[in-house]
Parts: structure tokens; C-alpha cells; sequence
């Protein structure tokens, strides 16, 4: 069965999220978009997962907590996990592995947490943007050990991916899929970079405004539609 996907979406938890994208509004123009799957990774922490993950067992969209994490060398790479328990537990290393800065919400903007009411619980108050001290060629074995899968993001993109940082994707790394913002680059980079032939390559919006939102063109094929089976298709 196909099953439409974005795998790559912000909420208001995110800086540089619109706080128009509270758990239910996110959830639910996923719903009339037409996507039955969606990742919440907001940028360093997953703590409106929770909130987006009950909005869609109401509505009937599978919600995949997770994460973008920003490496030590500033590369983005995204982070999906199979249950709200193992996010969080990877929320709390991470925030055990970040720079603490007081946020500027004049600045940078508001780091919001919400309940699946979209009701304010919350607000982190350092800034969740800076890198953390995780290096990219560790980080896909370490969100393995807390049952997630990890994949470069955005990999086409001038800045803060993997190639316009390191040039290449190291095998050591152990990546078994990558990201791409825009899909018409994927036989492009195939080529351009033999190792991606061996790995998934998924298309993402990395939405931070409910206009940024794409309409549902990517999926994956399934037998049926669990957290589970999506990441073990990530990951094999």
C-alpha cells in the first residue's frame, strides 16, 4: 500500500517556527493535505511530540515523534523514533549535549510547548539552534541505541547538510537513508555521489509555516502503516 509521508515538519517549540504551527494546526493540515504519516522535528528537542502525536490518533494521521539535531561541525540530520518514550529519553541526552544560551525571543523568536489543546505549558528558555557537541559520524549509532533511525537532512541544500559541509557521506557514518528538499535532484546526486545508490533517499518540506506545508507527492509502500514499519523501512 503507498502511504504519504513528510517526515520533516517544525512546530512552534521551533525559534524559527511560525507560532502558527501548534500541534493541532500542524496535525490537521497534514490531515487536509491528504498525508497518513508525519514526523514532528523540531530543531533540538521533542517536546511538543507528544501534543501532535494525540491531535493525530484523533484525526487519523500517524504522528512519528522525533527530532533535527544539529551536529558539531553544524550539519542538520533528522531523528525518528518508534515511541514518545524513546524521543524523549533522546530529547534528554541531547539536552545534556548542547550549548546553553538564553534564548532572545525578541530575537530568535518564541520556543513554545504545547499541550495537544494547543494550550501553552510551556517555553524552553535557552535557545535551541546552536550545535550540540554530537558529531555527525556518531550520530546515527547513537540514535540507534535509544531505537531511532537518523539520516542527513536536507542534503541538496547550500548549507547545513552534510554535503556542503563535508563534501561527501562518509560510509563510516552508517547512514541507510538520506533527505532531500528538493526531489528532482535525486538522480543528480546518485550520480554525483555513488554511495547514496545504497541508501533511501525520502523528500521532505521541512515546513516551519503552515503555507510551507507541501502537498502530498512522496510515499512509501508498506503493508501497513505503523511507526515501526516506517522506520524499519529507513533503516534497511
Amino acid at each position: 500500500m503507498k502511504f504519504y509521508y513528510d517526515l520533516h515538519i517544525h512546530s512552534c517549540l521551533s525559534p524559527c517556527g511560525d507560532m502558527d504551527m501548534t500541534p493541532n494546526n500542524l496535525v490537521n493540515m497534514a490531515k487536509l493535505l491528504g498525508f497518513d504519516v508525519i514526523a514532528l522535528t523540531d530543531h533540538n528537542s521533542s517536546l511538543n511530540c507528544e501534543a501532535a502525536m494525540k491531535v493525530g490518533e484523533e484525526v487519523g494521521v500517524v504522528v512519528i515523534p522525533g527530532m533535527e539535531l544539529t551536529t558539531c561541525e553544524d550539519i542538520h540530520a533528522v531523528c525518528l523514533f518508534p515511541t514518545l518514550e524513546k524521543a524523549l529519553k533522546w530529547n534528554d541526552y541531547v539536552d545534556s549535549h548542547r550549548l546553553k544560551i538564553r534564548n532572545k525571543p525578541e530575537i530568535y523568536g518564541r520556543q513554545v510547548i504545547m499541550n495537544e489543546l494547543d494550550e501553552e505549558t510551556g517555553e524552553v528558555e535557552h535557545l535551541l539552534l546552536p550545535a550540540t557537541d554530537i558529531s555527525i559520524m556518531s550520530a546515527h549509532s547513537l540514535v540507534k541505541e535509544y531505537g531511532g533511525v537518523c539520516l542527513p537532512a536536507h542534503i541538496d541544500r547550500d548549507s547545513l547538510s552534510i554535503l556542503s559541509v563535508l563534501g561527501e557521506i562518509d560510509p563510516m557514518c552508517e547512514f541507510t537513508a538520506a533527505e532531500l528538499a528538493d526531489k528532482s535532484r535525486e538522480e543528480e546526486l546518485r550520480r554525483l555521489h555513488p554511495i547514496l545508490n545504497n541508501m533511501k533517499i525520502i523528500t521532505d518540506s521541512d515546513a516551519h509555516y503552515l503555507e510551507n506545508m507541501r502537498e502530498p507527492e512522496s510515499f512509501i509502500e508498506l503493508d501497513e502503516l505503523t511507526r515501526e514499519k516506517v522506520l524499519d523501512f529507513l533503516d534497511t
